[in-house]
């Protein structure tokens, strides 16, 4: 083995590890008594080794009810965000006349001027009428600009005569667009839904201001509400706190129950991934 190969395998290597560690030790936090944690903290091994935080998530329904609203937000607004923006960039691609420009302006100014928090949640609760609908989650964070542009470059690359030669044999628009164009861009909708499913899944500050019914709340928002208790817990006296749940454990288990299933989306998506990210980003 080469020398350069050797050094690089090793620095990898070491880097791998030293992004695992902090994630096995919330696996390790999470499966260590509520005592001992919250005398001696972190912890490299469970000692004692406790399941309590993951039987008490286990035994009510809000982790049930967590699942089912992150999965619903995360795959219904994927799909939504990919489809539209796969659209919008392929208008803006093809350089239409009347129409690729003001869609253009369209994605661009979002990225350097926002309406603000007033009106943006106005216009949810006030115009659209979407309070306590997990639609309040998906429709903001449906179209990423820096996305959009990504899509564009990656689009204007697609050879020209491939294009040309389903216009001879009498494809129209749409169906070129489907049965030409998004078979031959998987990486670059990959990449695209990567993005999406991890917003939409780490996504909990909208659920925090448009979702009043504890039973819709997406697991961010659940574990966010821990992390409230968890700070709150601390300012109370120790005679209160001992009967209490252990909080600074189940903080760590719902960690690594939220985390758990995005990571999973990596290994699917990772050989578009690089490819995806490079294509699109090489030529304006």
């Amino acid at each position: 083995m080469e020398p350069f190969a050797a050094v690089s395998y090793v620095t990898v290597t070491l880097f791998g590890l030293f992004c695992l560690v902090p994630l096995w030790m919330i696996v390790a936090g999470s499966l260590t008594d509520e005592s001992v944690l919250g005398l001696n903290g972190y912890s490299l091994f469970p000692q004692p080794f406790s399941l309590r935080a993951y039987e008490l998530l286990f035994t009510g329904q809000s982790l049930l009810n967590g699942y089912v609203a992150s999965l619903f937000i995360t795959v219904v607004g994927t799909i939504l965000s990919i489809s539209c923006t796969a659209a919008i960039a392929w208008v803006i691609a093809r350089r239409l006349p009347f129409i690729s420009r003001p869609l253009t302006m369209f994605a661009y100014v979002p990225m350097l001027f926002n309406g603000g928090l007033v009106p943006f949640y106005l216009l949810v609760t006030q115009v659209l009428g979407l309070t306590n609908s997990w639609f309040a989650m998906i429709l903001p964070l449906m179209l990423a600009p820096f996305l959009i542009f990504v899509t564009v470059s990656f689009f204007r690359q697609m050879p020209e005569e491939i294009l040309d030669a389903a216009r001879i044999d009498g494809a129209g628009e749409l169906r070129i667009f489907f049965q030409i164009v998004l078979p031959l861009s998987k990486p670059i909708l990959a990449v695209l839904g990567l993005f999406y499913a991890v917003t939409y899944w780490n996504e909990w500050f909208t659920g925090l201001l448009f979702l009043t019914d504890p039973d819709k709340f997406p697991l961010q928002l659940i574990l966010q509400n821990l992390i409230s208790n968890v700070t709150n817990a601390a300012s109370l006296p120790s005679s209160a706190g001992a009967a209490m749940a252990p909080v600074y454990q189940l903080r760590f288990a719902m960690t690594v129950l939220t985390v758990g299933p995005i990571l999973l989306a990596y290994p699917f998506a990772q050989r578009f991934f690089v490819k995806g990210i490079t294509l699109g980003a090489t030529k304006g």
